[in-house]
């Protein structure tokens, strides 16, 4: 017999154990005040994450009281992500990169104009392949005119899910995780064609992989 689980049921008890949860761990964040610094000069700014470091990075957008929009998939389990999300402050646009995602990028790009909220995106997300751009955030980021932030998880000795297609990683609460912001990312001006595309794609994945 299947289990039927109620979003907005379900949705409040997760919220309160994650918001208990990221409290107990010790961020060590570096980066932020430059992020803070081009938000408040009110430069468009999309944060860069790896869909296996998500757990700690929302954590981040949670303590800091970032203005946030993100996406989450049209599917029943992309319900109740909205539900936990919203619940801990963000905003959240529906589809994904596999159902509904062109919707939800121009979600994305449309809070970000009107309402210069920082655009948030999983780029190997939601089913990878892991630690591989997809054109999504660059197509964002070029269409807003926003400068991209490379953005890094390093918890302490975490649980890794290595069934996962992302080998997922769960942070301990009550230890460290060392959070890294690099430096803006700037998207080409030239029409995002394949191998431009796949370029900026590289080049991002290298800066990221360097965050270390």
């Amino acid at each position: 017999m299947k289990i039927k689980i109620d979003p907005v049921i379900f949705a409040p008890h997760v919220a309160f154990l994650y918001r208990w949860w990221v409290r107990s761990m010790r961020f060590e964040i570096h980066g932020y005040e430059r992020v803070l610094s081009l938000h408040k000069q009110g430069k468009p700014l999309m944060l860069a994450l790896w869909h296996n470091e998500l757990f700690s990075l929302i954590g981040v957008g949670f303590l800091k009281k970032l203005p946030l929009v993100t996406m989450a998939s049209d599917s029943k389990d992309g319900q109740i992500i909205t539900e936990v999300l919203e619940r801990i402050g963000y905003e959240v646009a529906r589809g994904s990169s596999t159902r509904g995602g062109l919707k939800a990028m121009l979600g994305v790009a449309r809070v970000m104009r009107k309402q210069g909220k920082i655009g948030a995106i999983t780029m190997d997300g939601p089913k990878g392949p892991r630690h591989e751009v997809k054109p999504g955030i660059l197509a964002i980021a070029q269409k807003t005119g926003a400068v991209i932030i490379p953005m890094r998880a390093y918890p302490a000795n975490p649980v890794v899910f290595h069934n996962s297609w992302d080998r997922f990683e769960l942070p301990k609460p009550f230890k460290p995780c060392k959070i890294i912001l690099g430096d803006p990312f700037e998207v080409t001006d030239e029409k995002l064609g394949d191998t431009i595309l796949e370029s900026e794609a590289h080049r991002l994945e290298n800066i990221m992989d360097s965050l270390t």
